[in-house]
């Protein structure tokens, strides 16, 4: 027989064996990838705003809101003349909100690929400035890894980021009960333990879009090769070709580049109003070429563009409508303005912003506790506090230089060896500094940067773009925001892993 006081012991989900269980794997998940998630939350909080940077690095581009079809042409054609080798694709990024003037890319056929600015008549005025915005998205995306496996641990972070957060709402039963219990200026430990799960609480729905979308983003490449393998005997092309427009009849015969201008009326004749957000020429020397333009619609959906594809001939070959989208393909299209804000202008993307920062606290914070539980229970580890220190503020200040170095050169190489150069620095220090050292250098000497890169930045280009100015004073204003908290915390002794 079943006392009740067997029964109260044994009754509740889940039960103290269950959470131990998954409180332990939970923190092995946490401790596998901290540094990993940590720099991608990193990146991807900063790659939010990747179109104002984009405005940063081209002050002296000509602003407008619209370009018409014969400077279109006129810029596609002149590209076409520069192009070294066959062209394979040209890519044209209309005007819009957040970039206010076309760009043109020229993909050859030996992989070489050229961007362009241009002017509101159509002519050429340089090559687009792109050297730390592309090093920042790329790091982001796939760690400037080959792209393939770049993508993919980009994807398996994701995922191990998901399953953190579920974890750690299944270790922690009273979570949302205690979502606003704070114990602040007591134990270091138990101080960021409340942070660290009431930031987790506070912004659960962001932190699951976030991890789940780039999950999904990043291994699309496996979920796409799956579906092929189990419905379509391994040819992936078939799925593919659910979601994405069908290649035009192949035709290699040479012939003139296809002429952009009937396409364009084409275009406004069955979307009347609607701006063409950009264009894709295929094969644009050869018979078989075909233009695709997608169509911004102005709908409440994220995914709100429709597509037309047309034939040298000016034949509609595809058509895809918003409004007719099924439920993957508006799924599809939706990943990407959700993962990285970019669906609901400047109030979503400074929320973005915020919201991303506690995930990258987030992604910090475990190691911080488990570090000063092992220290709390007489086993520190001070090796791993340093090399962690090192992390967690070297990070920053190789941004902050890699950013710096794109000032005087727009070579794609230098950012990328001088993230790489500081980030193996602060790791070599990290064997013979504390770590409230690390973190103190680590703090100042990323805000000293911050300010110099704004005034450099203001000095070389001048302060004529308006968002180029905004960007330069909101970096001026962190890093006088670093150095302050880093005076503060050194007054009262606390500068230590932070």
């Amino acid at each position: 027989m079943t006392t009740s006081r067997t029964r109260k012991k044994g009754a509740g989900f889940p039960s103290p064996d269950l959470v131990r269980a998954v409180l332990k794997g939970h923190s092995g998940l946490g401790l596998a990838f901290a540094a990993l998630l940590y720099l991608i939350c990193l990146t991807g909080t900063i790659a939010v705003f990747a179109n104002e940077f984009y405005r940063w690095e081209n002050p002296d581009a000509e602003r407008m809101e619209t370009i018409s079809a014969d400077a279109v042409q006129a810029a596609y054609r002149a590209a076409m003349d520069r192009a070294k080798g066959p062209v394979e694709h040209v890519f044209v990024l209309m005007p819009s909100k957040d970039r206010p003037w076309p760009t043109l890319r020229v993909d050859t056929e030996d992989g070489t690929r050229t961007t362009w600015m241009v002017d509101g008549t159509g002519r050429i005025t340089g090559e687009l400035r792109e050297s730390w915005t592309h090093f920042l998205t790329r790091l982001h995306i796939n760690l400037h890894l080959p792209q393939s496996w770049g993508i993919f641990i980009v994807g398996l972070s994701g995922v191990a980021l998901l399953s953190s957060l579920i974890s750690g709402l299944l270790a922690h039963p009273r979570i949302f009960r205690d979502a606003f219990h704070l114990r602040l200026g007591g134990s270091r430990r138990v101080q960021e333990a409340d942070l660290h799960n009431r930031i987790g609480v506070w912004a659960l729905p962001f932190h699951i879009t976030v991890s789940l979308t780039g999950a999904l983003l990043g291994l699309s490449t496996v979920i796409i090769g799956s579906i092929g393998l189990a419905v379509f005997q391994g040819d992936t092309a078939k799925v593919y070709a659910i979601f994405t427009p069908p290649h035009p009849a192949e035709d290699t015969r040479p012939a003139q580049p296809i002429d952009l201008r009937p396409l364009f009326a084409k275009v406004a004749e069955r979307a009347p109003g609607a701006p063409i957000s950009y264009l894709v020429v295929e094969h644009p020397t050869e018979q078989g070429a075909a233009a695709m333009f997608e169509v911004e619609r102005g709908t409440s959906r994220i995914a709100n563009s429709d597509v037309y594809a047309f034939d040298r001939a000016g034949t509609l070959y595809y058509q895809q409508q918003a409004a007719r989208n099924n439920v993957g393909q508006q799924i599809l299209g939706s990943l990407g303005p959700l993962h990285f804000g970019w669906f609901g202008g400047g109030i979503v993307k400074i929320a973005y912003g915020l919201l991303g920062l506690g995930l990258t606290y987030l992604a910090a914070g475990g190691v911080h506790i488990w570090l000063a539980r092992r220290r709390d229970k007489g086993r520190p580890a001070p090796g791993w506090e340093r090399v962690w220190a090192a992390t967690i503020w070297g990070q920053p200040l190789a941004l902050t230089c890699a950013a710096i170095t794109t000032l005087f050169s727009a070579a794609a190489a230098l950012p990328i060896w001088a993230w790489a150069a500081v980030s193996l620095a602060a790791l070599g220090a990290a064997a013979a500094l504390s770590p409230a050292s690390l973190s103190r250098i680590g703090c100042n000497g990323t805000g000293a940067l911050l300010i110099a890169l704004a005034i450099g930045h203001s000095v070389l280009f001048g302060t004529n773009e308006a968002m180029a100015l905004i960007v330069d004073g909101s970096l001026g204003l962190l890093g006088a925001g670093l150095l302050a908290v880093s005076t503060v915390s050194q007054g009262g002794g606390r500068l230590k892993n932070a």
